[in-house]
């Protein structure tokens, strides 16, 4: 077993959002999962213009707080105790359209 703190995870910032890798394939002896938190500030979109897409699956857990997304065409409103799952290699984007931080649990599962 590995038991990570989240607070003692350094977080990446250079995107405007709080992202933090708690396992990746340097943990996970497979590499096929990747497991994470994000804090994505009021205001902040993700990416900042267009679309992103992964190689994996991602399903995410939004624990506070709320986004406007767009994935496979679609726009959708998630709030926290909803989950979401988008298949690899679909377009998408986020943005936190509130006033308070949203706060979200991601784990991306290659095939």
């Amino acid at each position: 077993m590995e038991i990570v703190t989240i607070k003692d995870v350094e977080a990446d910032k250079s995107s405007g959002v709080i992202m933090k890798t708690l396992f990746d394939e340097n943990i996970i002896k497979d590499g096929r999962t990747k497991f994470g938190t994000v804090v994505i500030p009021p205001g902040v979109r993700v990416p900042q213009e267009g679309a992103g897409s992964h190689g994996a699956d991602e399903y995410s857990i939004v624990l506070k707080g709320s986004i406007v997304t767009m994935s496979g065409g679609k726009e959708y409103r998630v709030t926290g105790g909803q989950a979401t799952f988008i298949p690899a290699g679909e377009a998408h984007w986020c943005l936190n359209d509130g006033k308070e931080d949203c706060e979200i649990v991601w784990v991306l599962v290659n095939r």
